[in-house]
């Protein structure tokens, strides 16, 4: 009885240290879903702290590999991809272009991604000099 009840201790220990704030692997269906821009990592060239972002931008990941996002009122369709934690997107409007591409058409962020949240950091385009990232929450 005494072994039943260390081992019942012993995976309630685990289970609840599975519950950690790391990271996890995503693909392409795992992000599928809506969700809106809620924080931004800033620096005003000291300390990077996070700030609240109200009414942020909203994109959508579809299972097919398409997208949807109000980031630019002149495009906001186009395709993705997840490579070695890093989200690639293509907007597909014809003459479309930003500052934030790189030679390939992309718009390239290192992808951090958690149970109910991500967070993006530019990887081509205009690169912020202090770092900034942008957290990104499920919209329900």
């Amino acid at each position: 009885m005494k072994f039943k009840l260390y081992l019942i201790g012993f995976l309630l220990f685990f289970n609840a240290c599975d519950k950690t704030d790391e990271p996890i692997f995503v693909d392409e269906n795992l992000i599928a879903g809506k969700w809106v821009l809620t924080e931004a990592y800033i620096s005003a060239g000291g300390p990077q702290y996070w700030i609240d972002i109200d009414n942020g931008e909203e994109i959508e990941f579809f299972e097919n590999g398409t997208f949807s996002s109000n980031k630019f009122s002149e495009c906001i369709t186009g395709n993705f991809s997840i490579v070695e934690n890093k989200l690639l997107l293509k907007y597909n409007c014809i003459g479309f272009t930003s500052n934030a591409e790189n030679e390939d058409g992309f718009i390239t962020y290192k992808l951090e991604f958690f149970s109910d949240y991500f967070i993006l950091t530019p990887t081509s385009g205009a690169i912020c000099i202090e770092g900034c990232s942008s957290k990104y929450q499920k919209k329900k």
